[in-house]
């Protein structure tokens, strides 16, 4: 080896080095340097001396740190190729270098440390234990030289234990001999880690404090945190004897540690990591050690020190920790407890529980939040929710509850201790809020636990908090950025006041306790007269703030069951509920409503259709009164928006419901729908809803936009459609006739029996709806036909967006988060455009919700219209061309899917296979048009597409709709086709650890997965099948893996089972089998699509290669395939007799065949491959002897077998 060309090609590599890393080098020089140094360690023979020479101690740490790369690449690359003697000298080179070829342990940088124990795993990975028996001694001696080589010791078990059992980064054969040897070995690893880590705390406890000896004692402090980050590599997967060994040295070391600053958040790290264990719960015993009373405290002492230390960032994150160590207990408490007699609660168990009380009580909502679980799992738990520590407690948790669900603690605020923690948990408000919306979800569960151990306490809790707040005055806190809410009247609350959070915590603490205990205690126990007493103090109580009067309902909802022991009251009910349904802040101003004043009358008027929907037979007395106060208010046309006008017309329809008499029930739906028919039914209205142009005006969809708080001339025109449809489409919804069979019959709702036995029923509101079906379908046809160009055109600015998506869908089809400040006190409607967006898109919405309602609401009634098909082909189906995907995503699932899966039998052939022959030709269409755009848009993105304001949202927003509309459509024919008791995926057969590369193809779909009476129905249709057929397998190739998963293990199969039977052509057969095959590719990289897609490859190939040899063409066209094994497979397939491979070694041999074509994730795709070759085999298995060789054996015979 010439030195001199090692010495030239360093000193440029390390020019190279420089440049890659100087900020201030162009870009173009770094792409230089950095392709001559790939290309060095790609083809210098001299890689070895020149990265030792680069290694050397003497270089600067960049340069360093690019030798020790250039030997790792070497043992990477190169190890298989090199002669015995190369690996000895790196070897020992590299030894060497761990000894004397670093900076003292707290001078040498943290990457040079990663590399250098990198480089040793690489080699320990090819060579341990067959080749390198003596690791173990070599590094225990290493150990010896010093603080710096033993924490180097600790990275290199540690990086060991990561890539063999954690991540599994090498071939099944070798990982499995150096797992089993560091199980074998694991006693000698673990006693050498444990007295590491003792003699070198002693050492730092003994130094720390001797200001002449602060290094040392730093250099062992180091040493006794790689200790414990290898101890938490470790603890998670070896054997439970290792770490409650010698009486569990291990876990009491760990507690002493919790006390220890420096070294807390390393022990608590793995006192979870043990603790959280899975396994058998026998094995798991010993753990219980840790309520003993020692354990106990220091973890206890360590949480107030930590806590009684301020808001340090270390110290937030070790009770982070330590927390988590404390829920793990008590999972583990609630697992082991009634295992058998030997377990019993632990002495401690009360303390344990005041300690967990105070993280339940910190300032922290995350803290807080991470108890919520641990709560829910004792109080659940059959005997510790038995227990009298656990039930002591429970007023002091609730009292804790109370104050968790104030939400406080906002980041941006300062009003709470809890702000300050928050800055560290959460980037801005709107994070907060989700988690905490979240947290209390979960608080609530915990609270109906509680309040079925301790009634008694939690109502008298929740009553006292909801007297308190009755009388204290409202604290509206700083004056809020309202100008419309509270002009002149001195403000109202914003969702950040004072009483607001108060009385929002109380409402949902009340709910909780009050629905569980009506369901969970004996009528007797029901405190009635305290109920009865607190709903007249609330009905009592007046509010004229928005956001409190919202609350102030809801505890009237929550508190009506007691109005079942006290029917006198509902009167008093009603009427609070009506004056707000009314309720407005401003007088007979004109001003917008608030979103506030409009949630509150919305509120109330789901309110009223809650308790009649809930308590029909309650209000059925009072039906009268509520009628002729309905009446009263519908007659006012200004008072109430049409929406709310529609709830209470439900209200009605629903206690109508109980008079069980058809023909009452059919005079009452007429008078109240008399004023819908009148609107409907004119001429003016049949006009309008059959020309567009009409339409167009008669909405204001043609005249310039004005002020949104000057009044629209044609506000009057859009309230009357929308009164109509609303009203249609709430009488819909809600008539029925009685569930029980005797109550129908003699209501005269039974009108006879299908040819199965089902009862048919007629529903009172049938001629009423069907006498507006026509007008409706106008109505439909004329909006879908509004998406035309042309009719865009005629739309005055800016209503030529009327139809676009609104922004607030936007982001919630993009996931972003939703503005949370202030949006109570804005005007419902920006702008007179979103208004009008609003307007057509309920509408829109409306119409399909009335279409699909039918099917389901008037059964036979409904599907023997004259001519449906042909009147719903021609207005609910026109124009779909240039209806959007969002549109048409609402259209499939309310409209489409209902009237489909309840239409009869009888109608498939008049009406279901005329409709969904075109439209699912049309839908593939379409989607495969949509799909190839996408997958094609880095081609098609030139520089003129780049004009959008901001084109990367369009395209995600775009994409994001796209996959909607897919899965809508496979949704659909999902339901249409498959029966869904069938379709679900089998489980998976338990596989032995040596067929791990197997186990993946083991997710199968059902072989059982049938087709529905429609699917068989449809398939007969030769342009359904088709259309059928080729959506569901071109869903394979498209960019949802959601889509393809379904179509896959659903779809795919029994619709090609149909039609196999019958003459597929060959050009068929090739297209769907490659469509699979380019799934693979597609999908391939996702383990749950690649396996159900292997499997349904597999099942074609099967199949239908016995009578197709086309097949066998696309199996050849696959990369890498071998002819010779696809041969063997072939032969195997078409010889019958040979046939005597299980199928699971059968379908393996397929995968290995077909591997060319599947997909693999993107950072894996320009990856260059490792390859570790297998060592001779450390623990081989005895073959097992076969059958006939047992019978044989010996001679014996059959009749030995059974010899005395």
């Amino acid at each position: 080896m010439d030195m001199e060309q090692v010495n030239a090609l360093c000193e440029e590599l390390v020019k190279a080095v420089t440049v890659m890393m100087d900020p201030s080098s162009t870009q173009r020089y770094r792409l230089e340097a950095l392709k001559f140094c790939e290309e060095f360690k790609e083809k210098c023979p001299i890689c070895v001396p020149c990265g030792l020479r680069l290694a050397e101690i003497t270089q600067i740490a960049i340069v360093r740190h690019f030798g020790l790369q250039i030997l790792e690449h070497v043992v990477k690359f190169r190890w298989n190729s090199m002669s015995r003697l190369e690996k000895v000298y790196l070897k020992n080179s590299v030894m060497e270098l761990l000894v004397n070829g670093t900076l003292s342990i707290l001078e040498e940088e943290n990457h040079i440390k990663d590399v250098l124990s990198r480089i040793m795993v690489e080699m320990i990975k090819r060579e341990w234990p067959q080749h390198w028996p003596d690791l173990l001694l070599e590094l225990d001696t290493l150990s010896r030289q010093g603080e710096t080589q033993r924490e180097l010791v600790m990275f290199i078990l540690l990086r060991l234990a990561e890539d063999v059992v954690t991540f599994q980064t090498l071939p099944t054969q070798r990982r499995r001999d150096i797992q089993q040897t560091l199980t074998q070995n694991m006693e000698r690893i673990f006693s050498f880690l444990l007295s590491t880590l003792q003699e070198n705390v002693n050492k730092y406890q003994q130094m720390k404090t001797d200001a002449s000896r602060e290094a040392e004692a730093k250099a062992n402090c180091r040493v006794s945190t790689a200790t414990l980050n290898t101890l938490a590599g470790y603890i998670d997967w070896v054997s439970l004897n290792h770490i409650v060994a010698e009486n569990c040295k291990l876990l009491e070391t760990l507690c002493l540690l919790l006390n220890e600053e420096e070294l807390q958040l390393g022990a608590a790290e793995c006192l979870l990591i043990a603790v959280s264990r899975k396994g058998k719960l026998e094995d798991r015993k010993p753990l219980m050690i840790l309520f003993g009373d020692v354990a106990m405290h220091y973890i206890l002492s360590a949480a107030q020190t930590a806590d009684g230390g301020g808001l340090e960032e270390k110290h937030y994150l070790f009770l982070k920790r330590l927390c988590q160590v404390l829920c793990a207990l008590g999972n583990l408490l609630c697992a082991l407890l009634g295992l058998d007699a030997n377990i019993q609660t632990p002495v401690n168990f009360g303390k344990y529980l005041e300690s967990f009380l105070a993280f339940t009580t910190h300032p922290s909502q995350f803290l807080r939040s991470s108890t919520h679980m641990t709560w829910g799992a004792l109080f659940r738990h059959e005997i510790l929710s038995r227990d009298p520590s656990l039930l002591a407690i429970i007023p002091k948790y609730l009292r804790a509850s109370m104050t968790n669900l104030v939400k406080m603690g906002f980041p941006s605020k300062t009003d709470s201790p809890s702000c300050e923690y928050s800055r560290f948990d959460f980037d801005s408000d709107e994070d907060f809020n989700a988690f905490f919306n979240a947290s209390r979800a979960q608080q609530g569960e915990v609270l109906r636990w509680v309040c079925r151990l301790d009634t008694k306490t939690s109502f008298q809790m929740a009553a006292e908090w909801l007297k308190y707040q009755l009388s204290a005055p409202i604290d509206t806190g700083p004056v809020n950025s309202c100008s419309t809410a509270g002009a002149g009247e001195g403000g109202y609350c914003s969702i950040f006041s004072s009483s607001f959070v108060q009385w929002e915590a109380m409402t949902f603490f009340l709910e909780s306790v009050i629905n569980h205990m009506f369901r969970t205690i004996d009528k007797e126990e029901v405190p009635v007269s305290d109920g009865i007493e607190l709903l007249q103090m609330v009905l009592n109580f007046e509010m004229k703030d928005p956001l409190i009067l919202s609350c102030v309902l809801t505890n009237v909802s929550a508190l009506f069951p007691f109005v079942t022991y006290k029917p006198e009251l509902l009167p008093h009910v009603f009427s609070k509920l009506f004056s707000s349904v009314t309720f407005e802040t401003v007088g007979e101003s004109k001003a917008p409503r608030t979103r506030a004043v409009r949630n509150v009358r919305r509120h109330a008027c789901s309110s009223i259709n809650k308790m009649c929907r809930d308590y029909p037979d309650l209000v059925l007395p009072n039906f009268d009164m509520l009628y002729s106060h309905v009446k009263q208010l519908l007659s006012n046309e200004l008072l109430l928006t049409q929406m709310e006008k529609s709830a209470l017309m439900e209200a009605l329809v629903l206690i109508s419901n109980q008079f069980k008499n058809y023909e009452r029930q059919k005079l009452f739906l007429e008078e109240l729908m008399a004023p819908v028919v009148n609107i409907w039914l004119s001429e003016e209205m049949c006009r309008v809803l059959t020309d567009i142009d009409a339409f167009i005006a008669y909405v204001g969809a043609d005249v310039k936009a004005c002020d949104p708080a000057v009044e629209d001339p044609c506000g009057a025109n859009r309230a009357r459609i929308t009164f109509c449809v609303h009203g249609i489409l709430g009488v819909l919804r809600r008539t029925s006739w009685p569930s029980d069979l005797e109550e129908a019959r003699a209501g005269g709702f039974l009108v006879g029996y299908t040819p199965s036995g089902n009862p048919i029923f007629r529903n009172p509101c049938t001629e009423q709806i069907l006498r507006l079906l026509d007008n409706l379908l106008a109505l439909v046809r004329t909006h879908n036909t509004l998406y035309t160009p042309e009719m865009i055109a005629k739309m005055a600015e800016p209503f030529t967006k009327v139809l676009d998506i609104l922004e607030s869908e936007k982001t919630a089809i993009l996931g972003l988060p939703q503005p949370l400040l202030e949006v109570n006190e804005h005007p419902v409607y920006k702008s007179t455009l979103e208004r009008m967006q609003r307007f057509f898109g309920i509408l829109y919405e409306n119409c399909y919700h009335i279409l699909g309602k039918a099917g389901p609401s008037m059964q036979q009634d409904f599907y023997t219209v004259e001519d449906l098909a042909t009147q719903l082909l021609g207005s609910a189906f026109v124009n779909l061309n240039n209806i959007p995907d969002f549109r048409l995503k609402s259209m499939l699932r309310v409209f489409v899917k209902p009237l489909v899966l309840f239409c009869p039998p009888e109608q498939y052939e008049t009406l279901i296979a005329p409709i969904l022959g075109p439209l699912f030709t049309y839908f593939h269409m379409r989607l495969s048009q949509k799909w190839h755009v996408i997958n094609q848009r880095s081609v098609l993105c030139g520089e003129d597409e780049i004009a959008e304001d901001n084109p990367e949202s369009q395209e995600m927003l775009e994409e994001q709709l796209v996959r909607m509309l897919t899965r809508e459509v496979m949704d659909l024919i999902t339901a249409c086709c498959v029966s869904k008791k069938t379709a679900e995926h089998s489980a998976a057969p338990t596989v032995d650890g040596d067929d791990e590369e197997m186990m993946a193809t083991e997710v199968t779909p059902s072989s059982v997965a049938e087709l529905t009476d429609l699917g068989k129905c449809l398939m007969k249709h030769e342009d359904i099948c088709t259309a059928l057929l080729i959506t569901a397998f071109s869903s394979l190739t498209w960019k949802d893996t959601l889509s393809c998963q379904r179509a896959t293990t659903q779809l795919c199969w029994p619709l090609l089972k149909q039609v196999m039977s019958g003459t597929l052509l060959a050009d068929a057969v090739t297209w769907l089998f490659t469509s699979v095959l380019k799934g693979l590719q597609m999908h391939g990289q996702h383990d749950g699509c690649m396996a159900s897609l292997v499997h349904l490859a597999f099942q074609i190939y099967e199949t239908l290669r016995p009578r197709y040899l086309e097949i066998r063409a696309v199996m050849e066209q696959i990369p890498e395939i071998h002819k010779e094994s696809l041969d063997q497979f072939d032969c195997k397939l078409l010889n019958p007799s040979l046939q005597k491979t299980a199928d699971k070694r059968r379908k393996d041999h397929f995968k290995r065949l077909i591997a060319g074509c599947i997909g693999k994730p993107l950072g894996e795709q320009f990856r260059k491959e490792v390859h570790i070759k297998n060592l001779p085999m450390l623990f081989k298995k005895p073959k097992p002897m076969l059958e006939t060789e047992v019978l044989d054996n010996e001679g014996g015979g059959l009749a030995t077998l059974f010899e005395p």
